[in-house]
């Protein structure tokens, strides 16, 4: 699904193409390719392009592309690989998405100007890497001076990075697959939202405890909301207050006891376009190569292709990818 990001509109794809919900009805979406058969969709920030993947008019290699559907003409151009959910940054100019696989997740940025390219998403070199694939759609705080990521398919995790730096802050594992599958099985993957205060991260889980990290402050406190009934998703409205979704059915609107803060949105475009400024665009209409197109971070280490190909062993406590890649480079040298 993919909501408007100002008017009273909802898209829905599936096996019978893309859906559109208004308040005057449920139709078919004009302007859609006969046989798109999109798996994840995402409006520009103007809401006036409807980004889609896989790409309808990539070819054999449509997984490699998107498609960028201009909704006032219907021209559709082929637009770069993502997939789960696009989030721009409160500071305007960039997004965030994914592009996932097993091996290694890449969280990348893309430059949007409506003025230089409009509808267009323009990758960045500089990404995120994340081991294995299954996360959730970034969240950003208010400020953007952070960003939470929730995953993956085969744990409970939670990492929050600093933005421009893309430096990991939090790295926690909430629930782990050998512990039984009740307790996996019953921690949500819409459980996290930044409330209004600076740096600070809310936390929604089975037992009905809201969790308040304070990242700044490196400070946790627990808060009994719903003892007994788990959290099942949160979310953060504009005026700051929380809303939670209880395992019986219910809402709550939580609000939070922080004084009034107006996120300084002017720093939030300097860190916008210092990030831009550091780094450089990928060429336009070429899907570039999972590693060696990209500067990767992983919050701790860069990494240049040069130094993914020296890589000659990783320890157990490495992320899967950084395995991965070391057992690669072992069987290359070998053969030669």
């Amino acid at each position: 699904m993919a909501w408007h990001p100002y008017e009273p509109l909802l898209l829905v794809t599936g096996q019978q193409g893309v859906t559109s919900w208004t308040p005057d009805g449920v139709h078919p979406l004009a302007g859609v390719p006969a046989g798109a058969a999109y798996r994840d969709l995402a409006f520009s920030p103007d809401g006036r392009t409807l980004w889609a993947s896989p790409s309808s008019i990539g070819g054999e290699d449509a997984w490699e592309f998107s498609d960028s559907v201009d909704l006032r003409t219907g021209t559709v151009r082929v637009g770069p690989r993502w997939d789960t959910g696009v989030v721009e940054h409160p500071g305007g100019g960039l997004v965030l998405t994914y592009r996932s696989d097993q091996a290694a997740t890449l969280g990348v940025f893309a430059s949007v100007d409506e003025q230089v390219a409009p509808g267009a998403m323009r990758a960045l070199r500089r990404a995120l890497i994340l081991d294995v694939d299954g996360y959730e759609a970034p969240v950003f705080s208010a400020d953007g001076r952070h960003f939470a990521i929730r995953g993956n398919a085969y744990a409970h995790t939670l990492q929050v990075f600093e933005f421009p730096s893309l430096t990991c802050v939090v790295s926690e594992l909430l629930a782990r697959p050998d512990v039984g599958d009740a307790e996996v099985d019953a921690w949500s993957r819409h459980n996290i939202a930044f409330g209004a205060g600076p740096g600070v991260l809310w936390v929604a889980t089975p037992s009905g405890t809201l969790v308040r990290i304070d990242v700044d402050a490196d400070d946790v406190t627990a808060h009994e909301v719903s003892p007994g009934v788990g959290l099942t998703a949160l979310a953060t409205m504009a005026a700051g207050e929380l809303v939670a979704a209880t395992g019986d059915g219910g809402l709550l609107l939580l609000a939070v006891r922080d004084d009034a803060v107006v996120p300084d949105l002017d720093a939030a475009r300097a860190a916008v376009a210092g990030f831009v400024a550091a780094t450089v665009e990928l060429p336009d209409g070429e899907d570039p190569d999972e590693d060696e197109d990209f500067a990767l971070t992983d919050g701790d280490r860069e990494w240049e292709q040069s130094d993914l190909d020296a890589v000659a062993a990783a320890e157990p406590s490495d992320p899967t990818w950084l395995q991965l890649r070391a057992a690669i480079n072992a069987v290359r040298d070998r053969s030669r």
